[in-house]
């Protein structure tokens, strides 16, 4: 893994260094991105601790992890036509495209679809989550419908709102979000054991290839 230069993200009006690394599969002749930081991921599992308890930063965690990639997909001059959003740790990265990235070259095309999970915060993300959240045009006031409060289902309605698809990515996903994913007229891909070629079939169902 190789360390590429990094930046900082203010977040609550706090600098946090964003650290952009690299490593080669060379097998396969891919490379994989990795963001970090020291006070968010180090030594860190993904949403709880070694007890069980979830992290009570998981909404700075969260807004972190948005920003990180996508200053570093502007870094690296890339111009997605998807990106593709896996859980509630990616959940604002929908938001910030349409909101705040929206006028960035690398954006300015990009379709946006998210995979909803089951739930695995026991916890809301914060009382200043809405503040947290706060960068450019991605203003607090677009988050008044939403509870103060912001929890996993908040997370995942705010996904929603600013998808272009959504994947149901277990069997078990809360009816309701499906339910409200098909009341805003949203394409819904449903859940999809073998799921590679449904992929790709609604990946050009929501972005279809030019002629």
């Amino acid at each position: 893994v190789i360390r590429l230069s990094g930046m900082n993200l203010i977040i609550d009006d706090t600098d946090h260094p964003l650290i952009i690394k690299v490593a080669s599969i060379q097998q396969a002749k891919v490379q994989v991105y990795f963001i970090d930081n020291e006070d968010y991921f180090s030594k860190r599992q993904m949403e709880k601790d070694e007890l069980g308890n979830d992290y009570p930063d998981n909404g700075e965690r969260a807004i972190f992890f948005a920003r990180g990639v996508l200053e570093t997909v502007k870094k690296l001059r890339w111009v997605p036509d998807i990106i593709h959003c896996q859980g509630w740790m990616s959940a604002v990265v929908p938001l910030y495209i349409k909101t705040a990235y929206h006028d960035e070259p690398s954006f300015a095309s990009t379709k946006v679809i998210t995979s909803i999970f089951p739930n695995t915060l026991n916890k809301n993300l914060g009382e200043n989550f809405k503040k947290c959240v706060e960068f450019r045009d991605a203003k607090a006031e677009l988050l008044a419908s939403y509870k103060d409060n912001f929890d996993f289902e908040e997370m995942s309605k705010l996904a929603i709102d600013y998808s272009d698809g959504v994947v149901l990515a277990a069997a078990n996903v809360d009816k309701q979000l499906e339910q409200y994913a098909i009341d805003k007229h949203i394409p819904v891909l449903g859940y999809q054991e073998n799921f590679a070629d449904a992929y790709e079939d609604f990946y050009n169902q929501i972005c279809p290839e030019e002629d």
